[in-house]
């Protein structure tokens, strides 16, 4: 149970306990700021509960327990104080709403139907020329249809060559893919995404595990903690993403995460 505020007798919200226990430590939001690498503006709204102010409820519970792991407050009072305010306050944004009602008896214009029969025609032309063209293309090699390893950046079979004698030798193909994983050694927000979307945007716990897809395309991560992920390639240990001094935005992929393993090649010695 939450404590009274000393004055009213109401129940103190989270944002009073962390502000509390910030102002006995003599610390400024400034400082909490630096030492999470949450905006100010966003801890501002946590100690005032003002959460519309934040991009979701998700964001309002890291924010806030990240506060009180930097204060040495209970982080499992405030986030239960959180909840029950989130819970209680808490209101998704209302839709934006037509600046004008639709008639349903009102059918579209007759320019706006003009307008689409234009454009149909002109899809139909170029198409029919496109296809009409290619019926006399019989001399020209067509070209290579895709493939499920192709559109996934996969690396292409080996492909034989040709060796004395007559012999075929194949050739191996570089090495590329593999599984990364991420693991948290302690508790640490991240954002996991690629060229089709968020594929995470949480808070992994300590020990918690998460392997990057293969299928991922060109998967980066966003976190301000790089310093607390181990990054594995095929079940070896690569070197860290970062270090705690600032946030990161880099690739995760096998072949990301495999450059940042080899060292770059020393120059030779002139003469």
């Amino acid at each position: 149970m939450m404590d009274g505020d000393g004055t009213t007798g109401t129940p103190r919200t989270a944002g009073m306990m962390l502000r509390s226990a910030r102002e006995g430590q003599g610390l400024t939001l400034s400082d909490i700021a630096q030492r999470t690498r949450i905006p100010l503006r966003h801890l501002e709204a946590v100690e005032d509960s003002k959460f519309q102010a934040l991009p979701s409820t998700t964001y309002a519970m890291g924010f806030g327990r990240a506060y009180a792991r930097a204060i040495g407050v209970d982080e499992t009072e405030v986030a239960r104080a959180l909840r029950a305010e989130l819970a209680a306050n808490y209101q998704r944004p209302e839709p934006l709403q037509d600046l004008e009602p639709i008639d349903a008896r009102r059918g579209p214009s007759g320019g706006l139907v003009a307008a689409a029969a234009a454009i149909a025609i002109v899809v139909l032309l170029v198409v029919g020329v496109f296809f009409g063209t290619s019926l006399f293309r019989e001399d020209e090699p067509a070209a290579p249809a895709a493939t499920v390893a192709g559109d996934l950046g996969m690396l292409p079979a080996a492909t034989p060559t040709a060796a004395p004698g007559g012999a075929t030798v194949p050739v191996a193909a570089p090495a590329s893919g593999g599984q990364v994983t991420l693991t948290a050694t302690g508790p640490v927000w991240v954002r996991i995404f690629d060229d089709t979307g968020t594929l995470v945007n949480k808070e992994m716990a300590a020990n918690e595990r998460y392997d990057v897809p293969e299928t991922a395309r060109n998967p980066q991560i966003r976190t301000g903690r790089p310093d607390l992920l181990t990054v594995t390639l095929n079940g070896s240990n690569v070197p860290p993403l970062g270090t705690a001094e600032r946030a990161i935005t880099v690739g995760i992929s096998a072949d990301a995460i495999r450059s940042r393993a080899t060292p770059a090649p020393t120059p030779s010695p002139a003469g």
